[in-house]
């Protein structure tokens, strides 16, 4: 296949937003030369719809066949496939530091997952306030076309347990969705939303025991690990999208749109 940078660029974002094996679904449907609406639900998973309609979008534009688009996919979800076997887990801490024993800081993690994603960003946290290098590159990600979704816990679900501003107001900047677990959905009253994790383009995890704040990520001792590969990030990612899909989470408003 000749160089067609727009179609091989929706390709790849595709590839980290689905996974090598929904992308080597559609590679396969295309092959088989099924209709455009039935390969863009080939798949009944959140975010499949769009990122197949595309895809096949750029190779209309870009003057590819549709045989050749499945053997680029094909060879694309091999690629990824390959990647995505090797595991790579690193500590990560927040907190004093010991020369003797290097590891990586909470803080400078989180920013560069986030200066790293491409496509979809995910972030889960309990408390937060607003952290201006993680802003920052929030605000950098969204210039870029990443989607960016954060879960938080609000005032009314702690129940007393969180003060001050709304965790939500930590992340007022333009573009990000903001989801919340409405407390009155929850089976008991006592439930959190206490999750602490970030996923970049479904291959990159963070878990970690810090929220996102600036006794969190620098001055606690906080432990997480940072996960590349496998199938955990995708997994995560997965999770949250039918929570969202069911509406488990819902969006909450913000402050410069109402809704």
């Amino acid at each position: 296949m000749s160089w067609h940078p727009a179609f091989e660029a929706a390709a790849e974002a595709a590839a980290h937003r689905l996974g090598p094996g929904h992308l080597r679904v559609l590679a396969e449907r295309l092959g088989e030369g099924w209709p455009e609406q039935a390969l863009r639900h080939a798949v009944p998973v959140p975010g499949f719809a769009e990122a197949a309609g595309t895809v096949l979008a750029a190779g209309r534009e870009s003057g590819v066949s549709e045989l050749e688009a499945a053997a680029y996919l094909r060879g694309l979800a091999a690629g990824h496939a390959q990647r995505s076997a090797a595991v790579q887990i690193e500590s990560v801490w927040s907190g004093p530091s010991t020369h003797p024993v290097p590891v990586r800081a909470t803080a400078q993690v989180l920013v560069d997952l986030v200066a790293e994603a491409r496509a979809e960003l995910l972030l889960m946290t309990y408390a937060a306030t607003r952290y201006p290098p993680l802003t920052a590159a929030l605000s950098a990600a969204i210039d870029r076309g990443v989607a960016v979704s954060i879960v938080v816990e609000t005032l009314k679900g702690a129940r007393g347990a969180l003060n001050g501003a709304e965790p939500a107001a930590a992340f007022d900047v333009p573009g990000v969705r903001v989801w919340h677990w409405p407390a009155e959905r929850r089976a008991e009253d006592h439930a959190r939303m206490h999750a602490k994790i970030a996923v970049a383009d479904r291959r990159v995890l963070l878990v970690s025991s810090a929220n996102l704040t600036q006794s969190g990520v620098n001055r606690n001792i906080e432990a997480g690990l940072l996960v590349r590969g496998g199938t955990a990030p995708q997994r995560a990612a997965e999770h949250i999208a039918e929570l969202q899909s069911r509406g488990v989470l819902i969006r909450l408003p913000t402050a410069r749109t109402g809704r």
